[in-house]
């Protein structure tokens, strides 16, 4: 998966699970903040990742999340549940899956078969 779609996928599940709505995530793997910013809510995301100039976003119903990658051109699939999050990147085709702990958030991405670890 692209870095900064997971940077994405991270933010939004953060913003969504605990609530707190920052204008950057740091994305340890890279080392360094992705500016982002706009609205994420139950039945909407629309942001914008000023790392790669591009939109990320989509509806929401029930934590069931279609999400659109501008920057790539493909669809994500998430859901939300309790603290954790899970789906499947087109771009990729694979799915990935991980939890928020307050501000630390994890991701595992099964294209690269590992973990990746952010802070909101």
């Amino acid at each position: 998966m692209n870095p900064n779609t997971r940077a994405c996928i991270a933010y939004v599940a953060g913003v969504l699970i605990c609530g707190k709505n920052n204008s950057s995530v740091y994305d340890y793997s890279q080392s360094k903040h992705i500016s982002i910013s706009g609205t994420v809510s139950e039945n909407n995301v629309n942001v914008y990742d000023y790392d790669r100039g591009c939109h990320f976003g989509g509806n929401g119903n029930g934590g069931q999340f279609n999400l659109y990658d501008y920057g790539g051109g493909y669809h994500i699939q998430m859901k939300i549940n309790g603290s954790q999050f899970n789906g499947y990147d087109y771009g990729s085709s694979c799915h990935f899956n991980g939890n928020v702990n307050g501000n630390p958030i994890s991701l595992y991405d099964y294209e690269e078969g590992e973990y990746f670890n952010y802070s909101i």
